[in-house]
């Protein structure tokens, strides 16, 4: 054993991987390099090695994308209205788990064929837009669910607002019921959109500006993108070969 003030850069390098061979992942490591870091070069004032100690390279996981046909599926393997529903507005309009979730019976424009979301993760309102398919699994849902005014997707024994958990289930039970290979979320959902848009020739400020990004190396494209031309995108829940909604 040594004492803090004997500790090597070297020492601390074979703390890491230690750990990682204990199977910590590379966002926990970095956790534990910082905090070292920061001991040993305010309260040790021991110069630190960045060659001999360097930061875990983080994985980038591709998300998940289904295909049109296994978003049909999953869709058919919803058999609650309200749950198809919710999981067809986040795919045709590209809208996060919680958006959804939050979403009022004023914020769906059927005139505008627009979604105002609300509630966002930037605290930025944004328009998005509303599939003619989904609207009319909407206005099925809205009128087999009691025609709700204030929370559009209400949880039914408390009248709040559902949980991402509560989707989740569903989600992994309709996955499983579909038969579908891969393991979807809901938020593959929204990868989903966007990448179907992205296939379709959607350009690229377009897509971010739907899906309410704010990434500092988009920010002025986003900035300058107009609520028209937005609306002008078809959502590619219509765009099923054979639908009756081209």
């Amino acid at each position: 054993d040594k004492c803090p003030e004997e500790l090597t850069c070297q020492d601390v390098r074979t703390f890491l991987l230690a750990k990682k061979e204990e199977g910590l992942k590379a966002t926990t490591l970095n956790l534990y390099n910082s905090a070292i870091r920061f001991f040993y070069r305010n309260v040790l004032h021991i110069l630190w090695d960045d060659i001999t100690v360097p930061r875990m390279i983080l994985e980038h996981k591709l998300p998940t994308i289904l295909t049109v046909d296994e978003i049909d599926r999953l869709l058919e393997a919803v058999d609650d209205i309200k749950y198809k529903a919710m999981f067809a507005t986040m795919y045709s309009s590209g809208m996060r788990v919680s958006e959804v979730i939050h979403l009022h019976y004023d914020d769906i424009s059927r005139s505008n064929m627009q979604i105002h979301v609300r509630d966002t993760k930037n605290r930025m309102d944004r328009y998005t837009i509303l599939s003619k398919r989904c609207l009319d699994i909407l206005t099925q849902y809205w009128f087999e669910k009691g025609r709700p005014r204030g929370i559009l997707f209400p949880n039914k024994f408390t009248g709040n607002y559902l949980t991402v958990s509560t989707l989740e289930q569903v989600m992994r039970r309709a996955v499983s019921d579909a038969e579908l290979p891969k393991k979807a979320t809901p938020h593959c959902l929204r990868h989903s959109f966007a990448t179907h848009l992205m296939e379709q020739g959607v350009e690229r400020q377009n897509i971010q500006a739907l899906l309410g990004h704010r990434d500092p190396k988009s920010t002025e494209v986003y900035l300058h993108v107009s609520n028209k031309s937005l609306m002008g995108i078809q959502s590619p829940f219509d765009r099923k070969e054979g639908a009756d909604y081209e």
